[in-house]
């Protein structure tokens, strides 16, 4: 992610050090690692929604794409993605079937 060597990252703890002292190193330390847990942490949901978004672009375009052809003589992909969308469609209405 950042190209830091070796003595970059010595430099900044010896002046962390120098700066904050031994008794509050470790504090910001782990207050530091905290943070950028919690960015990454952000960033994965972010790229995860991001994706899952343009999946479900895909199939709405797919589904459209099938619409127009009448849902006969589908690509393969085409299929596919009804057949994906037919499944979520079953599975979101079964809770709701009476038995």
């Amino acid at each position: 992610m950042f190209d830091i060597g070796f003595w970059e990252i010595l430099l900044i703890g010896v002046l962390a050090l120098v700066v904050l002292g031994p008794e509050r190193l470790p504090g910001a330390m782990r207050s530091t690692l905290k943070t950028i847990r919690s960015v990454r942490n952000v960033a994965s949901g972010f790229k995860e929604e991001v994706e899952h978004q343009l999946r479900v672009h895909e199939l709405h375009e797919n589904l459209k794409k099938a619409e127009q052809q009448g849902l006969k003589d589908l690509s393969p992909e085409l299929k596919n993605s009804v057949d994906e969308l037919k499944e979520a469609a079953e599975s979101v209405q079964k809770p709701y079937k009476k038995p």
